[in-house]
């Protein structure tokens, strides 16, 4: 359910911001599957709009149906296999509606399905300590299938921090993204630092995977990705459908561990593989490391396919895709703070967060590594938010004024009590203290100020 904010003091009634506050505008930033997606139809008659991502009622028929995609190494952007209707990120409500409600409908705000409410909470809170929509507060949600760095996605950033610096009066941009919406940022900043050094005063970072997210993001690429877990999951997109979009999408082969940097130790890819020697047969537990890992993706999804249209659509692993992720890493790996930006990272702790993932046990082996793509994977696991490890999300490699660590999941720290108070803190939003938080999270230990990693 909607959290209760009544810690906050800005919580008051509604006429105690009829009048709009001294703000500097803020523009929050999606992560992946964190953004509304409609079907459009191309045809210049009609152009029917069907939402495809999130919904409940028939969500996996419609997802198989207008979403199920292919890479274009010629264009570099990931195209719908339906060539008759396009993706489009509606642009209602400032951007906000986008990144809100992932599924708007009345069932989701009935029962309180909180799994997809994205900024929500974060919105509601901005906004009853003075934030006002269109002019003060935007948001930028967009095709998360495609690359960090990807023209269309750069652009359309641009186009919405100018657009917040010129309503609000040619004041600078706070920006706070989530999760991948990070590596967004972050490419932006590679590829444009004029326009940031131009247009942004302030970036706070949420749960961002800077050197990628090993365990979840391997076994997206080999098993697919289950985007709500337990008995909700049943009214969502299935693992397996969603496995075959990911395959074919350059964002998650660009939130691969990255092997260049140093990790406390190695993720791996593990896997109890029969194999015959000399007419004996044994069992063996196979490991694979970052580099490794790319003949193993290679053997797995060899076999890889889907029926669409009555027509078989091969899908192994994408080798085109992976030579462009390793240009995004490189951007990702020389980015530098604009002068004059100040940078704020917020990490999850805490939760058992998958690190190596391991298919077959020994005693029920794996005899060829295609079948790994119909198993289920076992996780040894690290701290983190449940999704991103805190090592990675961490390690941004940037000057930050504070690094901080919440017990909170990777969703949930978009409506936790002690990131909103971080937030106002940095934003500057003035606070009358009344009454301490019932839910309030704990700090982690290694707060760090001004200190580089």
């Amino acid at each position: 359910m909607v959290g209760d904010f009544s810690f906050c003091p800005c919580f008051g009634s509604r006429s105690a911001v009829d009048t709009e506050p001294d703000r500097d505008p803020v523009l929050l930033v999606s992560g992946i599957g964190g953004s509304i997606l409609h079907s459009k139809t191309k045809s210049k008659k009609f152009g029917f709009e069907t939402r495809v991502w999130v919904r409940i009622l028939l969500a996996d028929y419609e997802f198989k149906k207008r979403i199920w995609s292919l890479y274009n190494p010629k264009t570099g952007y990931t195209e719908l296999l339906d060539d008759g209707t396009e993706l489009v990120v509606p642009d209602d409500d400032y951007g906000l509606y986008a990144i809100d409600i992932l599924d708007p409908s009345l069932f989701v705000k009935f029962f309180h399905l909180t799994e997809v409410y994205q900024f929500h909470d974060m919105i509601d809170m901005l906004i009853n300590c003075g934030y006002k929509k269109g002019s003060t507060l935007f948001g930028y949600g967009y095709d998360f299938r495609q690359s960090n760095r990807i023209d269309k996605l750069m652009e359309g950033l641009k186009a919405k921090l100018e657009a917040a610096y010129e309503a609000s009066g040619h004041r600078k941009v706070n920006i706070i993204s989530h999760s991948m919406g990070g590596l967004l940022v972050s490419c932006f900043m590679s590829l444009h630092a004029d326009v940031v050094s131009k247009f942004v005063k302030k970036w706070i970072c949420i749960a961002c995977p800077f050197q990628g997210a090993p365990g979840c993001i391997n076994d997206s690429l080999l098993t697919g990705l289950q985007f709500v877990e337990g008995f909700e999951s049943y009214f969502f997109v299935s693992r397996w459908t969603m496995h075959q979009l990911l395959v074919e999408c350059p964002s998650i082969y660009e939130m691969l561990a990255n092997p260049n940097f140093k990790w406390e130790r190695q993720p791996q890819i593990q896997v109890w593989r029969e194999q015959s020697d000399n007419g004996e047969t044994l069992v063996k537990l196979e490991s694979y490391g970052p580099l490794e890992s790319i003949t193993f993706f290679q053997e797995a999804l060899k076999n890889n396919e889907l029926t669409y249209n009555g027509n078989t659509v091969s899908l192994p692993f994408n080798f085109y895709i992976l030579k462009w992720a390793a240009g995004t890493r490189q951007i990702l790996n020389d980015v530098q703070l604009p002068k004059g930006v100040s940078f704020y990272n917020i990490y999850g702790t805490s939760y058992d967060t998958p690190f190596d993932v391991r298919y077959g046990t020994e005693t029920s082996p794996v005899k060829d590594l295609s079948e790994v793509c119909h198993t289920m994977p076992l996780y040894s696991y690290v701290d983190g938010d449940g999704t991103v490890p805190a090592e990675s999300a961490k390690a941004d490699g940037f000057e930050a004024v504070e690094r901080v660590g919440v017990i909170a999941t990777h969703r949930g720290l978009l409506r936790d009590n002690t990131v909103f108070q971080l937030m106002q803190k940095w934003l500057g939003v003035e606070q009358k203290l009344t009454k301490h938080s019932r839910t309030s999270r704990v700090m982690d230990a290694s707060l760090i100020s001004h200190v580089k990693v």
